[in-house]
This record gives structure tokens, C-alpha cells and sequence, in this order.
């Protein structure tokens, strides 16, 4: 256990991207202004024939990500993200990825109306994840690697309605949806390729961490 986990629940605040590819590969980017561990991004992608790959910007960010969910490689390397306006600019590694987001739907202005305070809330992700599960795979609160559990607080849902990416220099065609669920954790992004605000709750387990996959240098 970190010195970041100790008898606290730590919070993410930031967004989480969930694109699918016509070529069977499913992308899941997180972008965390503020986090237990200074901003960071990851990328979480799972290929068409099952393999999960994390690809993380350090060592401590790569470890707790990956104790938290299961991954059967997780490379160390820079990623780095750009937003100018609706386009966002990912670079990590062997994946190059770009994305537009639209405007917002009903479902988006019902989120930015809910009070952040109470977005926040683990009770208020408990409450939504009823709704949520209308959608296959989509849940909001469940347990995490290493008996940790975990709630998702949503605060804003933006449509992704164009993306364009690369992994190890082939193109992974156009965008698509995000089927089938990924497998990451104990719940999926939505199905339609979405950029979703919010706020990420995860309190510590008891016990050890699992081995996760072992962690490469890239």
C-alpha cells in the first residue's frame, strides 16, 4: 500500500475518453488535471483479439492503475495530451490518437446541472449507477483489484463524433463503437465513443494488491 492510500479514499478529477475503432481495437483515455499524484494521462486499449495494454507516464501511476485493473501488459512512457477547443491530441507511445467532441445532449446538460459537491458524492454514484445499467457494460460504483472499491461521479458527457488513430505506425480505421465492452475493471465505458467529466473515487483495500502484469520501460 502507498503512502497516497493510508486510511484515505483519494479522488481523480477529470475525463475519461472511450473510443472504438473499425479495426476491433477499443481506446479509453484518462485525463486527470487533478489527482493524489499531480495531473497525469493514461491509456487503457484492448485489442481485437482480447490483450489489454495500459500505457502509463510513470512507475507510480503505472503500479496503481494497474493493481486496480487488469491489464496483460502495462508499458512506461511519456503520454501526453492536447486540447484545443473540441480537438484533443493524444501522443503515448506506439498510439497516436485524435479526437473531436460535439455538442453536448440531453443527457450531457442533465449532468452539468447536478451541483459538483454532490457529483462528488460515492452515495450520488450509488444512487446513478440504477440508470446506468441500462447501458450494456456501463456501471459507476463496484469493486476494484486489490479490494479496493470504486465510484464514478459524472459530470459532463460530450459526443465523440470524429477520432483518427495509429498503434505501432497502422491505422486502426475509422471511428466506431466501443464493441464489445472493454474489460479493464468492473465496468465499461458507454458503447457510443463519448468524452464523459468526472470525478473518481477509489477507497483503499485492506489486503495486498494481486500481481498485476509486470511493468516495461518504453
Amino acid at each position: 500500500m502507498s503512502r497516497h492510500e493510508r486510511g484515505r479514499r483519494l479522488r481523480f478529477d477529470g475525463w475519461i475518453a472511450g473510443i472504438g475503432t473499425a479495426s476491433g481495437t477499443r481506446v479509453v483515455l484518462g485525463h486527470w488535471p487533478r489527482s493524489p499524484f499531480g495531473p497525469f494521462s493514461d491509456v487503457m486499449i484492448e485489442r481485437p483479439d482480447g490483450e489489454r495494454l495500459l500505457l502509463a507516464p510513470d512507475c507510480q501511476v503505472a503500479t496503481f492503475v494497474a493493481d486496480t485493473y487488469g491489464f496483460d501488459a502495462v508499458r512506461v512512457l511519456p503520454v501526453t495530451v492536447e486540447v484545443r477547443g473540441a480537438s484533443w491530441a493524444v501522443e503515448a507511445g506506439p498510439l497516436d490518437l485524435r479526437f473531436t467532441v460535439g455538442r453536448r445532449g440531453p443527457v450531457g446538460l442533465l449532468l452539468r446541472a447536478v451541483p459538483r459537491p454532490l457529483a462528488a458524492r460515492p452515495s450520488w454514484a450509488a444512487l446513478t449507477d440504477i440508470p446506468a445499467r441500462l447501458l450494456p457494460g456501463v456501471r459507476t460504483r463496484g469493486s476494484a483489484g486489490g479490494g479496493r472499491r470504486e465510484w464514478y461521479g459524472a459530470r459532463d458527457l460530450l459526443p465523440v463524433t470524429t477520432a483518427g488513430a495509429t498503434f505501432e505506425g497502422t491505422a486502426l480505421g475509422p471511428l466506431a463503437p466501443v464493441d464489445p465492452p472493454v474489460r479493464f475493471g468492473f465496468g465499461s465505458v458507454p458503447r457510443n465513443p463519448c468524452l464523459v467529466r468526472v470525478t473518481t473515487t477509489v477507497e483503499p483495500g485492506r489486503g495486498r494488491p494481486a500481481a498485476g502484469a509486470p511493468l516495461r520501460r518504453t
